[in-house]
């Protein structure tokens, strides 16, 4: 009798459609499906996409062994600035924290001058201060008022604040004051959500750990009520299957334990995106990628080096800093519903702003009037008529009167407009994956692009042209690859600990007991969900900077005792990665100190990644995927043949000019240019020699 099939599910929720891939953990092969977004309740698309893959599998909720998520909640509520109202509690004379903020202002000082700083996350009538004080060794300077702490709570619980953050000067280093506030809130305001600062970021600079575990609190309640709400319905589908959601550092955590760190979820799809974009990549052989993942409205750019993408703690989601672990995704308004629009000056400018999914590009049924990036494909017929394998038809007429009333404020031709929108575009992309090379101290022409997601591959041929990149990796299903990473994904849990000390005066017994402390606290966490101890990983950096700097450098921390040649080898590790990010170190200059910063360990509970099955071979050559042929503008009109891609076959070469078109992606091949079919389906795009 043969054994039960068993699968995994991953789903993330876009805008617009929510991407269900499943994964067969026996074969390894993947199913996967779309099915349209419900913004108003988020859960009920997901759960549809559940139900839609298992009867295209032909299988039950029984035959589900786990479910993982991204989502956009909290990321959104941020973006639309959705925030109810906060109380803040700090120490006394702090209270203008919020307000002072840091003096960068974006972009450098070039607009300094129009730059309005954004609005506070908590109004000052809503912040209150208790007396107490420790130093930046933890000892008490001052002790805790419990009178001012209980008047605190009274305040916020009289003005109906149920949303409360706490942020006490130094309780990085000892908490004790903030788990007495906490205590305090819980017996005189029961009903408040609460975050405290220790809590979510142990780590000093006041600002961002206030502004972060404001944002943890703001958006507790939204998350928690979604997640419980999607646990409770997938219960009655697949009754206790474990259920996982996306964090931003590239690992996922039940929802029992989301609820309770709900910032960590920011940025979850893109995450999730670089990472399947990643193990995709590795698989056909490339270590270094740079991600391109193309929606309707951004486009969100990573780079990966050695199958990881990079991490930061300098992140930000919308006007909000954010100083949890995140992968380092730069994002960039260049997506297919980046509306064209003309300046002041009368110079032709594409997004940020987006025609979204509703209205749409003028081309979609129920089209907006203002022309669009996808416009411009339609018009130059770099697209088909159509999206989604027909699903929604797409009008080049009307796509074609917007792009000539702007071609005419212009004095331009449409062609050259419809060609000025996307090169615009495509330099808007091209200037974000220089951000993640260039300004990173890396070369750009090292690495190979890896584009997805919906619209990721229409420029891809000029994006090669213009950053010299020597090829791009275009995945089967680009649209689902997010959702595909989900099911790549280990458990990860992020701890830090603030410890300032110059590398020659560091206590190692400090060090080693705060690592082990850290340590503990990972394990135990994984613990709870599930791993064996022989199962988890301990990951451990350290921040370094010359004494001095304002900013420091994450470098790794071997396992095992830290003694003072393993202390010698971070500080050497600091050096070089200062070399290369900056141009320049001090490992030779004497006089230059080098300070401890922060420590981190993250704890891992590894799970089994899909395997990327090879696609047999087929007969026929490459006149199986010939589809026909229609007129396309590149330099010119040609009339260009168009090819199937499920039809493609490893081995395969398409030349340019041609078009590549699936259900949800197409590939426009430029001339000059030749795609090559690679063992699992991906499409290699490189330009033919001699070009």
């Amino acid at each position: 009798m043969a054994a039960a099939r068993r699968v995994r599910i991953g789903i993330d929720t876009g805008g617009t459609f929510t991407d269900v891939v499943a994964v067969d953990e026996q074969t390894g092969q993947t199913t996967t499906t779309k099915t349209p977004s419900t913004p108003a309740d988020p859960a009920e698309g997901f759960l549809e996409g559940v139900r839609k893959v298992l009867g295209l599998m032909g299988l039950d909720g029984s035959a589900v062994t786990a479910v993982s998520h991204g989502t956009t909640v909290a990321t959104n509520q941020l973006l639309e600035g959705r925030l109810d109202r906060i109380g803040f509690v700090t120490t006394e004379g702090y209270e203008s924290v919020l307000e002072i903020a840091r003096q960068s202002v974006p972009d450098g000082y070039g607009n300094s001058y129009f730059w309005v700083k954004p609005p506070r996350i908590v109004p000052a009538d809503l912040v209150r201060t208790v007396r107490g004080r420790l130093d930046h060794t933890g000892a008490e300077v001052r002790p805790f008022d419990r009178d001012d702490a209980v008047a605190a709570a009274r305040f916020f619980r009289d003005a109906g604040i149920t949303t409360i953050g706490v942020c006490f000067l130094h309780a990085y280093a000892d908490d004790v004051h903030e788990r007495a506030m906490l205590q305090v809130l819980r017996e005189e305001h029961p009903g408040a959500v609460v975050s405290i600062s220790s809590q979510v970021l142990r780590e000093y600079r006041e600002y961002e750990r206030s502004v972060t575990t404001l944002v943890d609190a703001a958006v507790k309640p939204r998350v928690g009520a979604y997640v419980t709400n999607i646990r409770t319905r997938l219960d009655e589908i697949a009754p206790g299957v474990p259920f996982y959601v996306m964090k931003s550092n590239g690992g996922v955590l039940s929802a029992a334990e989301v609820v309770h760190q709900p910032i960590t979820t920011m940025l979850s799809g893109p995450a999730a995106g670089a990472l399947g974009a990643a193990l995709i990549a590795g698989t056909a052989g490339f270590d270094r990628v740079l991600t391109c993942d193309g929606g309707g409205t951004s486009t969100d750019v990573t780079v990966v080096v050695d199958g990881e993408p990079a991490l930061t703690t300098e992140g930000s989601v919308g006007d909000y800093p954010s100083k949890i672990p995140m992968i380092d995704v730069v994002t960039v308004g260049a997506g297919g519903g980046s509306i064209a629009w003309l300046s002041p000056e009368g110079t032709l400018k594409v997004g940020p702003k987006s025609a979204g999914a509703d209205p749409g590009p003028m081309c979609y049924p129920s089209g907006g009037d203002q022309p669009t990036v996808t416009d411009a494909h339609v018009v130059l017929g770099r697209i088909p008529p159509h999206l989604l394998g027909g699903e929604i038809p797409l009008s080049a007429d009307a796509a074609r009167a917007g792009l000539e009333a702007l071609g005419g404020k212009l004095g331009l031709s449409l062609e050259r407009t419809a060609l000025g929108i996307l090169e615009i575009s495509a330099w808007n992309q091209a200037n974000a994956l220089r951000q993640v090379t260039v300004a990173r101290g890396l070369d750009v022409r090292d690495f190979t692009l890896t584009t997805f997601g919906g619209s990721g591959s229409l420029l891809a041929c000029r994006l090669m042209d213009v950053l010299g990149l020597p090829r791009t990796l275009v995945p089967p299903n680009p649209g689902n690859v997010s959702a595909f990473g989900l099911l790549t994904v280990d458990v990860r849990n992020d701890y830090v600990q603030t410890v300032v000390s110059k590398h020659l005066d560091l206590d190692l017994g400090r060090v080693q007991s705060v690592f082990a402390d850290l340590e503990a606290q990972a394990r135990t966490a994984l613990d709870g969900e599930g791993f064996g101890r022989d199962e988890q990983r301990m990951q451990r950096t350290a921040d370094l900077r010359y004494v001095g700097q304002a900013f420091e450098v994450r470098v790794p921390v071997a396992d095992g005792e830290l003694d003072r040649a393993a202390a010698e080898d971070v500080a050497q590790a600091f050096h070089a990665a200062h070399r290369q990010l900056y141009g320049y170190d001090f490992a030779d200059d004497p006089r230059q100190a080098v300070e401890w910063v922060n420590l981190r360990v993250s704890g891992i509970g590894p799970i089994r990644r899909p395997d990327i099955v090879a696609l047999p071979a087929k007969d026929g050559g490459i006149e199986r995927a010939r589809t026909g042929s229609r007129r396309v503008f590149f330099d010119d009109w040609v009339d260009t043949p168009t090819y199937n891609r499920p039809d493609l076959a490893p081995g395969d070469v398409v030349s340019g000019p041609a078009i590549v078109e699936e259900f949800g992606s197409t590939v426009p091949v430029h001339p000059g240019f030749a795609v090559t079919v690679d063992t699992y389906g991906n499409l290699l795009l490189t330009k033919e020699s001699g070009q």
